[in-house]
């Protein structure tokens, strides 16, 4: 049957959906006698997601529930679309959430493990661990999160100068046969990496005049134009005592609102980020997360209600 009616597997775009999709693929082929194939999903494809993918099999990984999946993996608090999808979850062979871990690799892993005998390849742990640093900001530093050359940090950098959507899709097959340093060893992702750098360099330089106000240490900012570079810890670079972040982005479909804790200054008691977005139409975590919006007004409206949130809440203490 999976010959005849192959297995696609949907993961969120970024590095940790990634790797996510690279491990379960080899997974899969490893252990099931899957070949599956693979591409990536953000979250414009949500508006009819009762109907995502229907009549084919698929999986998903790093991205919402669905009750159609064959394999589904997550690890976002804020998965379920509906109180309807929550009831429908329940952890199986073939099913697993952990909003308590880091990042969604190591969930794969271990559910291979205990459920399927599944032998974990050392290149995995390790995309596995890097995983975790740069999907729960988990650096050391502002400057290792700006200016680390660690191979798997090469590779997520790059993705910010992609050359088209469907790149992702490559790297996934390489990362599924290749070891981290092999995937940015890659003339591709180096060219990418080095337009990202002088792009990271340039956002540096620009935040400043993006900023449009500071008040409460909730830093909100507006890098809309797309004539100004973006870089996700810029805020914290020049305002190392803020607590948040919230801005208003570009993206290829229209415009984002982006909202984060400052990893290396955390409020005493901060507020669920991802819990906030969801109410706007996208999600995250306690610490990170974001939402599209209809139009750039709409993502100013939607970015000053963000941060007014966290105003009042930091005026209360939190």
């Amino acid at each position: 049957m999976s010959a005849l009616h192959p297995l696609t597997i949907h993961y969120h775009r970024d590095f940790d959906g990634m790797v996510s999709a690279a491990i379960l693929a080899h997974i899969l082929r490893t252990t099931h006698d899957e070949d599956p194939r693979w591409h990536s999903v953000n979250y414009d494809q949500r508006t009819n997601w009762k109907d995502f993918e229907r009549g084919r099999r698929f999986a998903v990984v790093d991205f919402h529930f669905h009750p159609r999946a064959e394999y589904w993996f997550d690890h976002h608090p804020t998965t379920f679309l509906s109180p309807e999808l929550r009831e429908q979850y329940e952890p199986s062979e073939r099913w697993a959430w952990d909003e308590n871990s880091p990042s969604c690799p190591p969930l794969i892993l271990r559910h291979a493990r205990e459920h399927w005998g599944y032998q974990t390849p050392e290149r995995f742990e390790e995309m596995s661990h890097w995983s975790d640093i740069v999907d729960a900001a988990r650096f050391k530093s502002v400057d290792e999160a700006l200016f680390g050359d660690a191979p798997a940090l090469r590779v997520s950098r790059a993705l910010a100068a992609a050359p088209s959507p469907d790149w992702t899709d490559e790297l996934v097959g390489a990362m599924r046969d290749k070891s981290i340093e092999e995937v940015a060893d890659r003339d591709d992702v180096e060219r990418c990496w080095q337009r990202a750098v002088k792009n990271r360099d340039k956002a540096l330089r620009q935040f400043p005049e993006t900023v449009l106000s500071t008040d409460n240490e909730v830093i909100l900012y507006d890098a809309s134009s797309k004539k100004i570079r973006r870089e996700r810890f810029a805020p914290f670079f020049h305002h190392s005592k803020a607590f948040y972040s919230v801005g208003v982005i570009p993206t290829r479909s229209g415009f984002h609102v982006t909202c984060g804790q400052n990893p290396w200054n955390l409020p005493s008691e901060g507020i669920h980020i991802g819990e906030v977005m969801e109410t706007l139409g996208g999600g995250g975590h306690r610490a990170v997360g974001g939402a599209n919006a209809s139009s750039l007004q709409d993502a100013r409206d939607k970015a000053q209600k963000v941060a007014g949130i966290l105003r009042k809440a930091r005026l209360a203490g939190g």
